[in-house]
């Protein structure tokens, strides 16, 4: 008996139990490492407090240009006031019948002139007599709404048709009957976004302003106080 109790006590000498405060701390630096890079993931995050600015342009439609419409127009309910829906920029590109590349510059161009990515427009037929396949790009486009109309508008008022060469304003007889004005721009470089060192080809586009109003009058006249210059009658 004393010879089995020596043996299981040389046994147990020889195969010592890990102590559990082992397994703890363990258990403890794993726990930590994970709240320690949550902690690390929270402080990555920005928030910004700060309010975004509304256009300047959206402020002058509500503040002045729908009480002076009213008054125009002798309107009972604000939701007579003829209002801007949206702009169409569109450029038209003849020439990427036979060089392909110029497509891409008006894309890079009306980008920086819009602030929003354009889409390339397709050709829908082919006429033999223009070279022209179908599905080839033959231009861009933009369709502006909310806050990068407003924006796109201020800049064109403000900024871009006062740099046109002989400029004496825009003509008043581009309406559509229905209250929707078109205006054709010969120079892109007007923008102040373009940079005229980089520009290989001088290009032309067409914006449109598509209103609410109902007649060629008011859509007139809503440009008019929004500070379109037109050309005196």
């Amino acid at each position: 008996m004393a010879d089995k109790t020596e043996r299981a006590e040389q046994t147990a000498e020889k195969k010592p139990k890990k102590a559990p405060a082992e397994k703890g701390e363990k258990k403890g630096e794993k726990k930590g490492g994970a709240a320690a890079s949550r902690g690390h993931e929270e402080k990555a995050k920005v928030v910004s407090n700060t309010a975004g600015v509304a256009p300047r342009f959206a402020g002058k439609y509500t503040k002045d240009v729908i009480p002076a419409l009213t008054k125009q127009f002798s309107y009972t309910n604000p939701n007579q006031v003829p209002r801007l829906q949206k702009i169409v920029i569109n450029m038209g590109l003849g020439a990427a019948v036979t060089n392909p590349k110029i497509v891409d510059a008006a894309v890079e161009e009306l980008r920086a002139i819009t602030g929003q990515k354009p889409v390339v427009t397709r050709a829908k037929k082919a006429i033999a007599s223009f070279k022209l396949r179908a599905g080839i790009p033959i231009g861009a486009m933009v369709t502006l709404r909310s806050g990068r109309m407003w924006e796109f508008l201020d800049r064109l008022v403000t900024l871009a048709l006062p740099r046109t060469r002989d400029f004496r304003g825009v003509s008043r007889k581009a309406f559509d009957g229905k209250g929707n004005y078109t205006l054709g721009l010969r120079e892109q470089i007007i923008f102040p976004e373009i940079n005229y060192d980089r520009i290989d080809v001088i290009k032309g586009l067409n914006i449109s302003f598509v209103t609410s109003a109902r007649t060629d009058e008011e859509g007139r006249a809503l440009l008019q106080h929004l500070g379109m210059p037109f050309r005196a009658a």
